[in-house]
């Protein structure tokens, strides 16, 4: 099993979560606002006419746990819509899980996705 996270532009996500569920069935996700920068360093903003330019930017943050299989497919869906091909288009991480527990049926593995 592996754990996909994938931090996007705010956009991207309805999007996105349809696309998952249409093509790969996801049985489950967790979105989160988070705030950050990589590259892109915030955008120049003019407020009462003066520059400010913020450091920490808005963004979405999506974790799936799935099965090894799917990885490829779904991170190879993730770009094909979150790319814009402007800085700030996010990252993808993908991490090995070494279990998984269903707490309310104490299922494990891959029957607990």
């Amino acid at each position: 099993m592996k754990k996909i996270e994938a931090i996007i532009r705010q956009e991207k996500l309805e999007e996105l979560k349809l696309a998952l569920d249409k093509d790969f069935q996801i049985s489950g996700m967790t979105v989160t606002q988070v705030l950050g920068h990589g590259n892109q360093k915030g955008v120049a903003e003019f407020v009462r006419g003066q520059k400010v330019i913020p450091t920490l930017l808005p963004k979405i943050a999506i974790w799936l746990i799935v099965e090894d299989t799917q990885v490829e497919a779904i991170t190879d869906e993730i770009i094909a819509i979150c790319h814009t091909g402007e800085v700030g288009d996010g990252k993808i991480f993908i991490y090995n899980v070494e279990e998984v527990i269903r707490i309310r049926t104490k299922e494990r593995g891959e029957n607990a996705i």
